[in-house]
């Protein structure tokens, strides 16, 4: 369990950097076909569908990458 929580903290301190350092990479989450956008007035509410289906099959190729 201790390896796993390495390689998830480590990750996030990836994905952190590049947030941080070079945003224009993940500009396009939340903003593609498929997406769903809300504002109004009073706020905005965003609900990626396209984008988290995107992120989950690389994670899934990624993981399955690594398990062999």
């Amino acid at each position: 369990m201790g390896r796993w929580l390495i390689i998830i903290g480590a990750s996030l301190l990836f994905l952190g950097v590049i947030v941080q350092f070079a945003p224009w990479l993940v500009s396009w989450f939340g903003k593609l076909p498929g997406d769903i956008r809300i504002e109004s007035e009073r706020g905005k509410i965003s609900i990626p569908i396209t984008s988290m289906l995107i992120v989950s099959i690389v994670i899934t190729l990624l993981i399955n990458l690594f398990k062999r």
